[in-house]
């Protein structure tokens, strides 16, 4: 079928997380997926350049996407339930988005998004110290102006903490060693699970 230009890479990116999700990283192949969506292998090359290229924009794709679900929750802990959800049902974005060996780390755009994902993750922690691990705030408030370049403070302990609470979480979840979240109910265990955690650390 005749595809736009940017449906085509659209087409790619889903193609490619379906793929991976089904059949894992290693059977990700560039010239598979161009045969499945009917175009030329050199249509894949255009947008992507290589299998590499194609894994950057996955991760840069799941970057967006977590960042504006982390900024549409109201405090912490849907901080969290939004982080594990996300894995939950971007299981291939989750992988190479923390995978830095299979995509192009110098990458500006993949940077750009890293970026924001770490001002999201910032933005959240340092509203949970001030003023309490499940605080209402306004979502998409606070938001820096924009400023790719600038340093992000990635090993404050407030941050590194509520970040290891929900990537430990979400990983487990991917990783089928928790499948119960993904079950009926799953909802209310991650709900619970991180709302302990959380309180657990506030009263360290």
């Amino acid at each position: 079928m005749p595809y736009h230009h940017e449906d085509l890479r659209g087409a790619f990116l889903s193609a490619a997380a379906a793929a991976i999700t089904a059949n894992g990283m290693d059977s990700l192949n560039l010239r598979a997926l161009a045969r499945d969506l009917d175009v030329t292998h050199a249509a894949a090359r255009h947008h992507f350049g290589g299998r590499r290229g194609l894994l950057t924009a996955l991760a840069v794709q799941g970057h967006h996407e977590l960042t504006t679900a982390l900024d549409e929750a109201p405090d912490l802990l849907q901080s969290g339930i939004a982080y594990v959800n996300f894995a939950l049902s971007h299981p291939a974005h989750f992988q190479v988005m923390f995978a830095p060996q299979l995509v192009d780390a110098d990458d500006p755009a993949l940077q750009a998004a890293q970026n924001a994902l770490a001002d999201a993750l910032i933005r959240a922690a340092e509203e949970s110290a001030e003023f309490g691990p499940t605080s209402p705030r306004t979502p998409g408030a606070g938001q820096p102006p924009p400023d790719d370049a600038r340093p992000r403070p990635t090993t404050e302990p407030a941050l590194l903490a509520a970040w290891s609470l929900a990537h430990g979480l979400a990983t487990l979840a991917v990783s089928g060693n928790l499948p119960d979240l993904a079950e009926d109910g799953g909802q209310e265990l991650i709900r619970d699970t991180l709302d302990r955690l959380l309180r657990s650390r506030a009263t360290d």
